[in-house]
């Protein structure tokens, strides 16, 4: 019956706050919204200067060739020096010379040189811009000059599994969702016990004699009723307003989330326990638990890619683990053998800090 009572004052309090149905409903779906139409790792549309100093027929068909592409965009310049401006005035992150004997040596069997110059200061633009220009370069001569004479017995072929449209959306707003769920656990839960001491309702539970798990599970549960709510309504989001695939099962998601969301939950309940002030849980919730996540999730930055150091410190973080369920979860389907290893880690994690949240609580005045 005190549970009971502490559940539906704690519901009450969720549903007088706006802040509380901003933070689990509005903003996730304006995360959602910059991640799906802001945030795009998919570099299409380089700017790459072309200077032909090759007047021939075929020269200007690889030309073409060039502004057929829906990868670059394609600015024509006479003179060399023009297109050096346009680069270290960063309007072009490429530059393709084709020199005036171009021509003329494919022609007589001897080998053709094309300079091409990138823009080294965006170190991965710089790949993309080597990588399309090269692609463009052998397409074209197999095409006009290499398919005649040259016998190709071994033919490779791409296929992409799972993400055949190579689309990064596809991968970043499912895992994007891990952000969202982190916001919601830890921020909203790092201001409710600081809450209850500025409010002074507090020192009025202590001299009721609440016990310290109704206390803790009065504020574990209505904010995991509301992440819950929050992630199937971002999931539908995703699916129907998004388009976004889904290959898995609603109930393996909802099996590894609740442990990712009772980790949360811990930790925002943990810094709440420890500060009096919800400005200062704020700011700790923020610092701790939220950026980490953003930054070592491994959504923006793989983890291989990482110093030691950091590839280790990712390793506590759980929303590393839910990045990697979400994506397999959306567009690979159930793989029974991740979800397991996986929920297996977030739910010891999840036990020890509603421990560490039960030992922390304040028992008496």
């Amino acid at each position: 019956m005190v549970l009971y009572s502490l559940v539906k004052k704690e519901f009450y309090q969720i549903i007088r706050d706006p802040s509380s149905i901003l933070i689990a409903f509005i903003l996730p779906a304006i995360l959602l919204v910059i991640y799906m139409y802001g945030i795009n790792l998919d570099t299409t549309k380089v700017s790459i200067g072309v200077v032909n100093e090759d007047v021939q027929p075929a020269t200007q068909s690889l030309v073409d060739s060039f502004d057929k592409s829906i990868y670059i965009d394609v600015c024509h310049y006479e003179h060399r020096q023009e297109a050096y401006d346009a680069l270290r005035d960063s309007y072009l992150r490429g530059i393709v010379v084709i020199p005036m004997d171009f021509g003329r040596r494919l022609q007589n069997g001897t080998q053709g040189q094309i300079q091409v110059i990138t823009d080294g200061s965006e170190s991965n633009t710089a790949n993309f811009v080597y990588n399309y220009t090269a692609a463009i370069i052998t397409q074209w001569y197999e095409a006009r000059y290499a398919s005649n004479n040259l016998e190709q017995p071994l033919v490779l072929e791409n296929v992409y599994w799972y993400n055949a449209e190579i689309n990064s959306h596809h991968s970043i707003v499912p895992g994007s969702l891990a952000i969202t769920m982190t916001l919601i656990g830890i921020l909203l839960t790092g201001l409710v016990v600081a809450r209850e001491w500025e409010r002074g309702t507090m020192e009025s539970l202590l001299a009721a004699g609440v016990s310290p798990l109704n206390l803790v599970l009065g504020k574990y549960i209505p904010y995991y009723v509301l992440g819950m709510a929050s992630l199937f309504f971002n999931v539908f989001l995703c699916v129907v307003v998004f388009a976004i695939p889904f290959r898995g099962s609603l109930l393996s998601l909802f099996f590894f989330s609740t442990f990712f969301l009772l980790s949360c939950l811990g930790v925002g309940l943990l810094i709440s326990t420890k500060m009096r002030s919800q400005f200062l849980a704020g700011e700790m919730a923020f610092v701790i638990g939220f950026l980490p996540s953003l930054l070592l999730c491994g959504l923006m930055f793989p983890i291989q890619s990482m110093p030691a150091f950091f590839r280790y410190l990712t390793q506590i973080i759980p929303a590393r683990y839910y990045v990697l369920l979400l994506q397999n979860e959306f567009l690979v389907g159930t793989g029974r053998q991740l979800v397991l290893e996986n929920s297996l880690y977030l739910s010891v994690l999840s036990l020890g800090l509603f421990t560490l949240v039960y030992l922390c609580t304040p028992k008496r005045l």
